[in-house]
C-alpha cells in the first residue's frame, strides 16, 4: 500500500497535539488522557489538548482518528473494543488495520463476583451447582458482545456448563444487579467493586490476569489459569495514530510518551484510579492487538454472539 502523503520537517511538533478521548470526561479512559496532558511540554515539546468526543461506544471518535491525515497532530485513546467493534460490522473502519498504536499504558484484568452470601466459596462450587442447574444460572452483563458478556462465554466454554446471560445497560447496572440477588455473578472490573469485598458484600472467586494481583484486596484471589481454565484476559487502555504516519513522527511520539509514562506520578496517578500500569512499546502493543483480535474473534463466532448482534441490528 502507497503510504499517504505527508509533508513534515525535522521540527516536529511545532504547534499542539489533539489527543482524542471517546468517552466522556471523567472516565478511565479520559483519566489517562489527562494524566499524559501534565507533562507533554516536557516530554513533546508541544502540549497535548485533550478532547472528549464520546458516542457510539467509541466508534464516533475512532472513526475521526482513522480518517485523519497521519501528520501526528491527532493521536487517541484506545481500548479494547478497538478490536471488538468491526468484528460486530458497527464501524466505519477495522480500527486494527485502520489504525497503529504508540503505546499501552495500562492493562487492568476483570474479576468475577459472587454474593457473599451465597453459598459458593470458590470457582468449582460455582461450577458444580451450575452444572445442577443447567441454564438457570444467570451470568450478568453489560450488553449484549461486551466483554463481560464474552468472558461468561469463555467460562461457560471452559468448564462445560451452560448458563443465562442477562445483558443490562452498562456495568453499573449490572452490578446493582448483582447486588440485589437477580442474577448469580458477574465479571467485572477491579475498581468497581474493590469497596464491596473490603466491606464483605461480595466475594471474589478469580481473576482473568496473568498473575494474581499485588493489591492486599484482591491478593488471595486465585487466577483462572491456576485454576486450570483457559481464561487470561484484560482489558488495556493505550494511545494510538492513523496508519501511515512518517517514521520519524512516530517515533517522536512513541519516544516522548514513553518518557511520559515513566514518570512515577503519572504510574501513580494511574494506579490510584483503581488501573494497573503496564506499559509496552508500539511494537509489543501490535503483538497484543494481533492476540487479542485472535482471541476473541474465536469467541465471538464459536458462542453464537455475532448472530445476536446481527439479529439485534435487525
Amino acid at each position: 500500500m502507497e503510504p499517504k502523503a505527508v509533508t513534515t520537517t525535522n521540527k516536529y511538533p511545532e504547534k499542539p497535539i489533539t489527543i482524542i478521548v471517546p468517552f466522556s470526561a471523567g472516565g478511565s479512559l479520559d483519566l489517562i488522557a489527562r494524566a499524559l496532558e501534565k507533562t507533554a511540554i516536557q516530554h513533546l515539546g508541544q502540549p497535548l489538548i485533550v478532547v472528549n468526543k464520546p458516542g457510539g461506544a467509541g466508534t464516533l471518535a475512532w472513526n475521526e482518528l482513522a480518517g485523519t491525515t497521519p501528520d501526528g497532530y491527532t493521536i487517541g485513546i484506545t481500548g479494547v473494543e478497538i478490536i471488538l467493534h468491526p468484528m460486530y460490522s458497527l464501524t466505519k473502519y477495522n480500527y486494527p488495520t485502520a489504525l497503529e498504536p504508540l503505546a499501552q499504558v495500562s492493562s487492568s484484568p476483570f474479576i468475577m463476583v459472587v454474593q457473599a452470601n451465597q453459598p459458593w466459596q470458590n470457582v468449582d462450587d460455582l461450577v458444580k451447582d451450575a452444572r445442577q442447574h443447567p441454564g438457570q444460572f444467570k451470568f450478568g452483563n453489560s450488553g449484549v458482545g461486551s466483554l463481560p458478556h464474552l468472558l461468561s462465554e469463555m467460562f461457560a466454554q471452559s468448564t462445560g456448563i451452560t448458563l443465562q446471560p442477562v445483558p443490562f445497560q452498562g456495568g453499573s447496572e449490572s452490578l446493582r444487579s448483582l447486588l440485589g440477588g437477580h442474577v448469580q455473578a458477574i465479571f467485572t472490573s477491579t475498581a468497581i467493586v474493590r469497596e464491596h469485598l473490603k466491606n464483605g458484600t461480595l466475594r471474589a472467586l478469580a481473576v482473568t490476569g496473568e498473575q494474581r494481583l499485588a493489591d492486599p484486596v484482591f491478593a488471595n484471589v486465585p487466577t483462572f489459569k491456576e485454576l486450570g481454565k483457559d481464561i487470561v484476559f484484560s482489558y488495556w487502555i493505550g494511545v494510538a495514530a492513523p496508519k501511515e504516519m512518517p517514521l520519524e513522527v512516530k517515533d517522536k511520539l512513541a519516544n516522548g510518551l514513553k518518557a511520559i509514562i515513566a514518570e512515577p506520578e503519572f504510574q501513580k496517578n494511574v494506579e490510584n484510579n483503581g488501573l494497573q500500569f503496564e506499559y509496552l512499546n508500539p511494537e509489543e502493543s501490535q503483538t497484543k492487538w494481533l492476540y487479542d483480535n485472535q482471541t476473541l474473534s474465536k469467541t465471538v463466532r464459536e458462542t453464537g454472539i455475532l448472530e445476536r448482534i446481527k439479529e439485534q441490528k435487525k
